[in-house]
C-alpha cells in the first residue's frame, strides 16, 4: 500500500513541477509575441492615415479601434 502512496506523491510532484515549467515557458513567449506585435493604438492609426495623406478625425479614428475590436 506505500508504494501506492509514494508513486502517487511522485506524480503530484512531476505534474507541480510540469505545470510550474509550462507557465513560465508560456509566459516567456507571450511576452516576447508582445514585444514583436504590440497591440494597435489609436496613435498608430492617426499615423496611418497621415501616411495615406488624411488628416482623420476623432470619429475615424474611433470607428477603426471598434473595427478591429471584433
Amino acid at each position: 500500500m506505500t508504494e501506492f502512496w509514494a508513486s502517487l506523491l511522485w506524480f503530484l510532484a512531476g505534474a507541480a513541477v510540469a505545470a510550474v515549467a509550462t507557465f513560465f515557458i508560456t509566459k516567456h513567449y507571450f511576452e516576447k509575441q508582445l514585444k514583436e506585435n504590440p497591440p494597435v493604438n489609436e496613435k498608430m492609426i492617426r499615423a496611418m492615415f497621415m501616411q495615406m495623406g488624411r488628416k482623420p478625425s476623432e470619429a475615424q479614428v474611433r470607428q477603426v479601434m471598434k473595427s478591429m475590436k471584433m
